[in-house]
């Protein structure tokens, strides 16, 4: 089945250009890919890793996912704003991501981490390039994304904490050349 795009309308918000919003809102729809994808990854490795720490690693993702989940409906929100329809697919998703699927099934704590570490890795990076990207046409948009990569940065924080040596390196380069190749 293919979904039929809707029509874009033709107004935005207020004090901003009908052609910036449009803009703005594309920029926001990789966002909401993004976003899906990472609420997604969560959960499969929330319900995937196993082994010593299994516990902790396993509490700390569910916070992570709803936190991730309200971004998304933020997203979305700020997209049909502007005047755009939001899409949130999953066939969408797969044929605009720029991205691989999560490699990992049932593994460790340490090898969930590392990937996840690298998946945080990507979102952050490419919410940042979306903030400047966002950064001159739409403060209202940059301000959302600040505040989300804000909260992205302090998750892969979470991680890391849990993949670093005490003298301040991160062990995951070691764990991913152990991980199972897909």
């Amino acid at each position: 089945m293919v979904t039929k795009k809707t029509s874009t309308t033709k107004f935005t918000v207020p004090g901003l250009a009908l052609e910036d919003g449009h803009q703005v809102a594309a920029i926001l729809q990789g966002r909401l890919h993004a976003l899906n994808d990472l609420q997604l990854t969560l959960k499969h490795a929330h319900w995937n890793v196993v082994g010593r720490d299994f516990i902790g690693v396993h509490t700390m993702l569910d916070p992570q996912i709803e936190l991730v989940r309200a971004m998304i409906d933020e997203t979305a929100e700020r997209i049909a704003t502007l005047g755009d329809s939001p899409n949130g697919l999953p066939g969408a998703l797969v044929r605009e991501r720029a991205w691989d699927d999560y490699e990992l099934g049932r593994a460790t704590t340490q090898e969930h981490l590392a990937a996840l570490d690298k998946v945080y890795d990507g979102v952050v990076s490419s919410h940042r390039d979306a903030i400047s990207a966002v950064g001159e046409l739409d403060p209202v948009t940059e301000d959302l994304l600040i505040g989300q990569t804000g909260q992205l940065e302090l998750f892969q924080w979470f991680m890391r904490a849990h993949l670093e040596t005490e003298a301040g390196a991160l062990t995951t380069e070691e764990v991913k050349a152990k991980a199972p190749k897909k």
